[in-house]
């Protein structure tokens, strides 16, 4: 029979691997009588374990919620990708970088030495995208109160900063009134947090950023939750950030043929269709949110262009050539006649 102390961890690892355990088989796992098992289990609750017990033949144990956090047993694999997410919890932009960092240490100092070099040699860096301004920090407790209302499909009031304040004239005393939303997912992109929701006034599907919601108590009553455009969380949102209005793909898609070799222009085009037509030409397949946008992300190749089609591409690249010969005149207006020496 093992000792007492290795027979608790084997019996405290065989409960968090399954929700119920009839007695019986756990004193044939453990290769002890079902007494010893009782027993067992009674240090374990004197341990701080919220262990349940159920009676009758089939009776057995469970590994119940408690007040308090007790000490948990994790395999390997869990450990790692436990100190794995850890680590990346600095890019959630939860405000949760310092207690991931004391949790992640503490998690270290107990693990053995083989595993703590696999944790020491996978080193995670965070690297935010050039930006004039950072992302901002949302509140942890904003996210708790957005994903249980979430979760619990209750509708939801809150007051929400608009990204562009009124003017000082145009303040009012009583502020804007609160939104009322059902809100369907708390979703990150581009390190943002945004919920995802459909509000009740204006009748129509909502994102909104998480660190600009102030929520409001209580929250409302329950609803049936409605059916995401696109089917999806992960096409509604794509679709919204690239302006669509909910359907897959961007609003705008032209087709040109550069004069660069594929592997140049494949290098950097994240979501376009590149086509090798020779040593130094291409086809292009890209979308954007407009036509200028579209055509001024083709002209950034610096190569001659030939548009296939449509003929909003080639309405956007003349709008944009008239735009740039204005600007290249203004500026040589503006620096006077050159004199010359």
């Amino acid at each position: 029979m093992p000792k007492t102390s290795a027979r608790l961890l084997s019996l405290l690892s065989l409960l968090q691997a399954r929700r119920d355990w009839p007695g019986a088989l756990l004193a044939e796992r453990l290769d002890v009588s079902p007494r010893t098992v009782r027993r067992d289990v009674d240090r374990l609750r004197e341990l701080g374990y919220p262990i349940v017990a159920s009676k009758g033949p089939d009776g057995g144990y469970r590994l119940g919620a408690g007040t308090e956090l007790p000490p948990l047993l994790f395999d390997d694999e869990q450990a790692v990708a436990l100190a794995v997410a850890l680590q990346i919890a600095a890019t959630a932009g939860a405000g949760i970088e310092e207690a991931a960092a004391r949790a992640l240490n503490t998690v270290r100092q107990v693990m053995p030495a083989r595993l703590r070099r696999r944790i020491d040699t996978l080193q995670v860096t965070a690297v935010e995208r050039p930006t004039t301004r950072p992302n901002p920090q949302v509140d942890s407790g904003v996210l708790m109160t957005l994903s249980t209302a979430v979760h619990a499909r209750e509708v939801l009031r809150f007051d929400y900063t608009p990204a562009f304040p009124p003017g000082a004239g145009d303040d009012d005393p009583a502020g804007p009134p609160p939104r009322r939303v059902e809100p369907h997912h708390l979703v990150t992109w581009g390190g943002r947090w945004y919920l995802v929701a459909w509000d009740l006034d204006r009748d129509d599907w909502r994102t909104f950023r998480a660190d600009r919601i102030t929520p409001r108590t209580p929250t409302g009553p329950r609803f049936t939750p409605r059916e995401l455009p696109g089917g999806t969380v992960t096409a509604f949102v794509t679709s919204r950030f690239q302006g669509s209005d909910g359907s897959a793909g961007w609003p705008c898609r032209g087709e040109v043929i550069l004069d660069l070799p594929a592997t140049v222009v494949s290098r950097y085009t994240r979501e376009g269709v590149v086509e090798e037509l020779g040593p130094d030409r291409c086809r292009l397949v890209l979308g954007s949110w407009s036509w200028p946008g579209l055509a001024a992300a083709i002209g950034r190749f610096d190569a001659d262009i030939e548009v296939i089609g449509p003929t909003e591409l080639k309405d956007a690249f003349a709008h944009l050539a008239r735009r740039y010969a204005n600007a290249a005149t203004d500026a040589v207006t503006a620096a006077g006649p050159v004199r010359g020496r």
